[in-house]
């Protein structure tokens, strides 16, 4: 009797442990942000973490050894894999898209980005299954006019809708949403 309180208060410490660097320590380096979106009764949310460039490089050749290397999928962000849901249905850089929630993961390269909307949903990050991709729609990257030490995706409006927009380091990416 005496081993399995040992062995509960074990598991208990563990299992403490687990859930503190899961969901506190990790976010001390990047923590979560959310970004929301309305216009015409049309609402999008992202909830993501934001990591920081420190110093390194961010985008690259896998040889240059860049955090991002281009041509691999990347959980857009940091920690939990980047969550992103639609209220109604959306067309996004001319694509048409259902409406609901989805993992956004992407696939930089140096001109052109791989924006992919999978379908299984609450992943850490660290595994991507491209046979649960609901659509992928590729945008044009650029140099952004400043450079942004953390990871961030916000919203601007436009006639026809909005761009989400991710920006990190002096990448940024456009993405239009009708």
């Amino acid at each position: 009797m005496k081993i399995l309180r040992i062995l509960l208060v074990v598991l208990a410490l563990l299992a403490s442990a687990f859930v503190f660097f899961r969901f506190y320590y990790t976010k001390s380096f990047s923590p979560s942000a959310s970004e929301k979106f309305e216009k015409n009764g049309l609402v999008v949310t992202v909830d993501y973490c934001q990591p920081s460039k420190k110093d390194r490089l961010i985008f690259g050749e896998e040889k240059d050894k860049a955090l991002v290397p281009y041509g691999k999928w990347w959980r857009t962000g940091a920690n939990e894999a980047t969550v992103i849901k639609f209220s109604k249905d959306v067309n996004i850089a001319g694509k048409s898209l259902k409406s609901g929630t989805y993992t956004l993961f992407t696939i930089p390269e140096k001109d052109n980005w791989t924006i992919i909307f999978n379908q299984e949903v609450g992943q850490w990050g660290l595994a991507y299954d491209e046979k649960k991709n609901v659509m992928t729609v590729p945008v044009p990257s650029m140099k952004a006019d400043s450079s942004a030490e953390q990871f961030n995706i916000s919203f601007n409006e436009n006639a026809d809708g909005g761009d989400m927009i991710l920006h990190w380091d002096t990448t940024q990416v456009v993405v239009p949403i009708k």
